[in-house]
């Protein structure tokens, strides 16, 4: 479980087919404080550390997580948001994220507003039901609050320290990011499509 509060950026240094699947190789900060078998959340995804090597891990993709995310486009030099599972007695600074990605959207404008930063992103309409005005929202690993929600895209607003501690720096028009729509809204969703 992970609270979409980035604790570092790494970069992507290498990518490995292996099969139908894709082995990254991330070069980070954190990536030394590691364990092998240890859940991080890669730009919001939910990934095993599967080797560690000095600065660097490894971890794996599969099929599903290549066709549901944007990691199928990721090539060296991506930079990617990381954050390590909050542990029991840790605060909750952001919202309940579980690492597994919903679908993936659109960034359709970016403005620089002379100290912050607006963005809009387009996402899938059938998806519309589990956004809410002022809702959680987690946006390639990081806890956002949803405004402007409206025709299948919503707003987002980033102050100067998300903009430089994560990797929307480098989200532009006609990129796609990973988004995990709010856990407790997809179970209140699932209880009125049974009738409970």
């Amino acid at each position: 479980m992970f609270t979409g509060i980035i604790e570092a950026t790494g970069t992507v240094v290498g990518v490995a087919q292996l099969e139908s699947n894709v082995v990254f190789t991330i070069e980070s900060p954190i990536s030394a404080e590691l364990k092998v078998d240890q859940s991080v959340s890669h730009s919001g995804v939910c990934l095993t550390v599967t080797h560690l090597s000095g600065q660097q891990h490894q971890v794996t993709a599969i099929a599903e997580t290549l066709d549901k995310t944007n990691l199928g486009s990721w090539q060296p030099g991506q930079q990617v948001n990381l954050e390590r599972c909050v542990p029991l007695n840790g605060r909750l600074d952001g919202h309940l994220v579980q690492g597994h990605v919903d679908s993936t959207a659109e960034c359709i404008e970016k403005t620089d507003q002379d100290g912050s930063w607006l963005y809009r992103f387009r996402y899938p309409a059938r998806f519309d039901h589990l956004l809410i005005e002022k809702g959680s929202i987690c946006l390639n690993g990081i806890s956002l609050t949803v405004f402007d929600l409206h025709d299948h895209a919503f707003s987002v607003a980033i102050i100067p320290y998300t903009y430089e501690h994560t990797n929307l720096q480098q989200i532009a028009p006609g990129m796609a990011v990973n988004l995990e729509f709010d856990m407790i809204g997809k179970y209140l969703a699932r209880w009125r499509q049974l009738g409970l």
